[in-house]
């Protein structure tokens, strides 16, 4: 078994919130370069890998889809020796008081400024607040320096990276903030290591897109610009865990999750189901009634759509500072995936419609 552990925490001390990804991308890139035959970037500043396949041409192609950006925060005003913050993605104020960070300037030149969000005295808060969560408004974050040494350093728009280290936990867990979807990631790099020693008719994209957490903007763009045959967009997904414990939810440690909804082509669903009964690999099935949330909508829909799975690494405590996940469901999403590449036969599309 690969051990991704060394790749995985380089990727969750790296900053690489949506929009300025490349911190994330440039680490991969380098890991990626030794497994695949070329590498290139999106206009958007997602990251192409391609492997090619050993089929005759025209070649269809499989695109693997991870995106690498994360939530995180941003600058909006500099008061006295404090910095006033927004979120860039869905972040959770409830979480915040308290969370390490680093502040990073956008600007050449600007250099990385530790800080701590922090929050005001109750007595300072709007009496209406009382014992609520506080809103991001009144939050700031603290870096030490005087206001002039801040306002010198420091500029609005700002961005404003979440610094906890990741930290191994019992159990072969990891415990960390941006594992959603570093952790898809870094199964994706598993899957292209599998690859090494095997060959696949199929031709195939490796992509880390871009600006998932704001809207999909960098699948949307890579898929159209790839035009894959058919596409698989790894995801993280709702572990189970305190208060979390019904249908949406799936069993941390326990394999990766297939999910089931408009946004999956059933098709590929139940080829991806029956490999994994077939190599003994667990997995759970998602089910998914609506939009999933993840970059399959983007990749499904565009030109004249693209028949698209989507495999789940399951998480807890999503877009916290504390993700939590298994190392063996990255382990086990990456063999997977590289299976089914493997197993991609020149037919495979005859077999595809959308009542199988």
């Amino acid at each position: 078994m690969n051990d991704i552990l060394p790749f995985l925490k380089s990727l969750l001390n790296a900053p690489g919130l949506s929009g300025y990804e490349d911190p994330a991308s440039d680490l991969i890139a380098d890991r990626w370069v030794p497994l695949v035959q070329k590498i290139s970037r999106g206009r958007l500043g997602s990251l192409h890998g391609f492997r090619p396949g050993s089929g005759d041409d025209p070649r269809p192609s499989v695109m693997i889809a991870t995106h690498m950006d994360a939530i995180g925060l941003m600058v909006t005003g500099i008061q006295d020796e404090f910095l006033r913050i927004t979120q860039i993605g869905g972040v959770d104020p409830r979480v915040l008081p308290g969370t390490l960070v680093t502040v990073y300037g956008t600007s050449t030149g600007k250099r990385s400024i530790p800080g701590v969000v922090a929050v005001p005295p109750a007595r300072l808060l709007p009496q209406e607040i009382g014992l609520n969560p506080v809103p991001l408004e009144y939050l700031f974050v603290d870096t030490g320096l005087s206001a002039r040494k801040l306002a010198n350093l420091v500029n609005i728009g700002d961005i404003v990276a979440f610094a906890q280290a990741p930290l191994e936990l019992t159990g072969e867990t990891i415990a960390g903030h941006s594992l959603d979807n570093r952790a898809s990631v870094a199964a994706l790099t598993v899957c292209l290591e599998e690859l090494q020693s095997r060959s696949q008719i199929w031709d195939v994209w490796a992509v880390a897109t871009a600006q998932e957490e704001i809207g999909s903007s960098g699948a949307i763009s890579s898929a159209f610009a790839l035009r894959p045959t058919i596409a698989v967009v790894v995801d993280v997904t709702w572990a189970k865990g305190p208060g979390a414990g019904d249908w949406r939810t799936s069993p941390l440690g326990h394999g990766p999750t297939l999910c089931m909804g408009p946004n999956i082509h059933p098709a590929l669903h139940q080829a991806m189901q029956g490999l994994a009964e077939k190599l003994e690999i667990p997995f759970g099935v998602e089910y998914a009634p609506r939009h999933t949330g993840t970059d399959g909508y983007a990749t499904q829909v565009v030109a004249e759509g693209i028949p698209t799975l989507v495999m789940g690494i399951p998480l807890r405590y999503m877009h916290t500072p504390v993700e939590v996940v298994a190392l063996k469901d990255i382990q086990r999403a990456g063999r997977l995936m590289a299976e089914f590449i493997t197993g991609l036969q020149p037919d495979f599309m005859k077999k595809i419609t959308w009542d199988d």
